[in-house]
């Protein structure tokens, strides 16, 4: 029989939920303020949803952030298995070398990771803008794409595959139709992981961006400098809304495959 949670515990934990959460909670709420103070609360409204919508410069900040975001934490998402593949499974020369570049921008600054960036731009005569952006966030995100996978590589049973290719499965479709549904988890892990981290990125974003491609990030941070407008909050809870059901539907997809696998198992046993 477990123990009760102390006193203590319970005060712990809610002040340490208070201290994660209530600036969002307090951020949504006060998204359906009527007043145009956004310190002062004058009642509830949605007008500040409806202002939004005709807020173009936001609109498109907002797109532009989601299509960067998404094209970034596909590339991300291969790249980053595709790495943990090769640092799980080959031995090779420059493997050390291979993983200390993998897993620089870990522990790098992201002011180094995005000056750096932009020298390399520079240097080879690219034009900054989505592009940039683009290949940047990949740089950022894949590593951790490359942990989350590799994590659930090092557990992986070999044999899985190899009972399917000593059934005339080729090592390529053994992969796709073996290996991937099962890691398919830490993939997805990876991806929603990679795409949060470029949704939220400003400070690389602002070293890589150019004429015409400003993130949400960027927008938003222009605008508070001159005061904080009430659309921001309503933008802030739209993402935030976004990004949370992106969570829980993946969590609700891996609870649903781990039931189905559970069911199965009986059967195949």
């Amino acid at each position: 029989m477990g123990r009760r949670p102390s006193f203590t515990n319970l005060v712990s934990l809610a002040l340490g939920l208070a201290f994660l959460y209530a600036p969002i909670a307090i951020l949504i709420v006060y998204s359906f303020n009527a007043s145009r103070l956004v310190a002062v609360w004058g009642g509830w409204s949605t007008r500040w949803y409806a202002a939004l919508l005709e807020d173009r410069a936001m609109i498109e900040a907002a797109a532009a952030s989601l299509g960067i975001a998404l094209a970034s934490a596909a590339l991300a998402t291969v790249l980053g298995t595709l790495a943990a593949l090769a640092l799980t499974r080959l031995r090779f020369g420059g493997r050390l070398p291979f993983a200390a570049m993998t897993y620089a921008p870990l522990v790098m600054p992201e002011v180094i990771t995005g000056l750096s960036l932009l020298l390399l731009f520079v240097a080879i005569d690219l034009d900054r803008g989505f592009l940039t952006v683009i290949i940047a966030h990949t740089t950022l995100t894949m590593c951790f794409v490359t942990v989350i996978v590799q994590s659930r590589l090092a557990g992986f049973d070999r044999s899985l595959e190899e009972a399917a290719m000593d059934l005339g499965c080729p090592p390529g479709r053994a992969f796709m139709t073996v290996t991937l549904p099962l890691i398919m988890p830490a993939v997805a892990a990876g991806f929603l992981l990679a795409f949060s981290l470029s949704l939220d990125d400003l400070v690389i974003a602002s070293f890589t961006t150019g004429p015409g491609a400003t993130t949400l990030p960027i927008r938003i941070y222009s605008e508070v400098r001159l005061g904080v407008k009430p659309e921001i909050n309503a933008v802030c809870t739209i993402f935030i809304a976004v990004i949370a059901t992106a969570v829980i539907a993946a969590s609700l997809i891996g609870k649903s495959r781990e039931r189905s696998r559970e069911r199965g198992a009986p059967l195949a046993a």
